[in-house]
């Protein structure tokens, strides 16, 4: 897939097939990933890959958003590490970068994902750490659901380019 037309293409899928996905594919969604830009080129992240449908459920309990893992092959969780990350600060624009990235690589391998919050949610982020017993300077920031779509979602609203929202030199 060009990259450009994926970039305008991409859509949160939340319904999927039970193909099964393996491993490897996952990831590599994840190599993809780590391609993302990060301060300092610190690179301050870790991935936990869960496809049990008990953890799954657990989740739920505490994002209440995440009813379509239970159909998913994979749950992504990103994680930013303090102790990688040039600053505290920082970790979480890197990780949102990376998730960025794993959303675009899913989309141009014909699989279907969407980006579950858990940061800022300080409840969600004590939570995942909990479940999944991440050590103290590593935090949850999202779970990506992956899985084949189960239906053709349909293109972006063409008026997301809203020239209104461009400023020049001054507001």
């Amino acid at each position: 897939m060009e990259i450009l037309n994926g970039i305008l293409t991409r859509r949160s899928v939340r319904k999927y097939t039970d193909e099964i996905i393996p491993q490897e594919k996952v990831e590599e969604l994840i190599k993809y990933g780590m391609y993302a830009p990060s301060a300092r080129n610190c690179q301050p992240w870790h991935f936990v890959l869960l496809n049990e449908r008990e953890v799954f459920l657990k989740i739920e309990d505490f994002q209440p958003h995440t009813k379509m893992l239970k159909n998913a092959q994979w749950g992504i969780v990103v994680c930013g590490d303090d102790q990688l990350a040039h600053t505290p600060e920082y970790w979480s624009v890197d990780c949102a970068a990376v998730t960025q990235n794993i959303l675009l690589a899913a989309h141009g391998m014909g699989l279907g994902a969407v980006w579950l919050g858990i940061y800022p949610r300080p409840e969600r982020i004590s939570a995942m750490k909990k479940l999944l017993e991440l050590p103290p300077h590593v935090h949850a920031f999202s779970i990506i659901s992956v899985g084949h779509p189960a239906q053709e979602t349909p293109p972006p609203h063409p008026d997301r380019f809203l020239k209104e929202r461009i400023h020049t030199k001054k507001w």
